[in-house]
């Protein structure tokens, strides 16, 4: 395979299980040909907190300044002055529900505007870069790759389905309806004697971790992948349902073991706790593991 494949993966055993899968993939239908991409921690950086929940506390931050009285609901209080013990007493689903809920009765297409503004005005707090200069360069040649090889690229994420579709597109080259998320209820209202669609505070069904990764992509795909990129035990059901096709299939596990370039930590589920470390499970169920010290050459790409 020529250089200009994949240069950002260093040799090793993670880059050649990826091309002995690519030289194989002539051998898939076109059909089949599906990639599922975990977000938070596989595509992007998911640290010192999630993207999305500093989206959160940027809007939150807004409203209050509007609307003062806000800063006074216990929920908001405990964010905006990051009291994590009274996050925990709460609970995180009840916090969530009240951040989910600053977007009650807004229009999808306000709260596209708003998440595309979030990611044209703020920087990461430790690199200062823009957070959406902040996905692994590594994974877009993976993407890139895939696409010229005619598969179907998806994300599989634990975030907000319309918070990544905002920028799906743009950053990644995965159009919206490809992104299978955390959902959240609709309702329809008349204005002006037209049906409007709103947001709620209300979650449609479970978190998108785990087995409900599985029938979320049944029900939002319609058709299994045959690779399948993850980086915790959130993602750890999808890639065992990837891995065991009949026919070239490949689940990836991104470990974060970076501190240099990026942070070294253990991955773990944002909605329960995992019986093993998501290391054992791949190890155990012969998933190739990905070192982002070892086999990536790049995190991010040049500004």
């Amino acid at each position: 395979m020529p250089d200009a494949v994949l240069p950002s993966w260093r040799e090793g055993a993670a880059r050649t299980a990826l091309v002995a899968f690519l030289d194989d993939a002539a051998e898939i239908p076109p059909e089949q040909r599906v990639a599922a991409f975990d977000n938070d921690g596989t595509l992007w950086c998911e640290k010192p907190r999630y993207t999305q929940l500093d989206f959160f506390v940027w809007v939150l931050r807004h409203e209050v300044e509007d609307r003062p009285a806000l800063g006074s609901v216990p929920e908001y209080r405990a964010v905006l002055s990051g009291n994590m013990a009274a996050i925990a007493e709460m609970g995180l689903e009840r916090v969530a529900v009240a951040l989910v809920g600053l977007f009650e009765g807004q229009e999808p297409e306000q709260f596209e505007s708003r998440v595309r503004a979030f990611f044209a005005e703020t920087r990461h707090p430790d690199t200062g870069l823009r957070y959406d200069q902040m996905v692994y360069q590594p994974m877009l040649e993976l993407l890139g790759e895939l696409e010229r090889r005619g598969f179907t690229n998806c994300i599989v994420t634990g975030g907000g389905t319309e918070f990544v579709r905002a920028i799906s597109r743009r950053v990644y080259g995965v159009e919206q309806e490809r992104v299978v998320g955390t959902l959240v209820t609709y309702r329809v209202l008349q204005r002006d004697g037209r049906p409007v669609l709103v947001r709620t505070d209300r979650p449609q069904g479970e978190a998108n971790e785990g087995e409900t990764k599985i029938s979320n992509i049944q029900v939002g795909l319609g058709r299994r992948p045959v690779l399948a990129a993850g980086n915790s035990p959130g993602d750890a059901d999808m890639l065992e349902h990837t891995n065991v096709m009949d026919g070239p299939s490949l689940a990836l596990l991104v470990n974060h073991d970076d501190a240099e370039r990026e942070y070294a930590y253990a991955s773990e589920a944002g909605s329960f706790v995992a019986d093993e470390p998501v290391e054992a499970s791949a190890a155990r169920l012969g998933w190739t593991q990905v070192s982002m010290r070892d086999d990536w050459a790049n995190i991010f790409p040049t500004p």
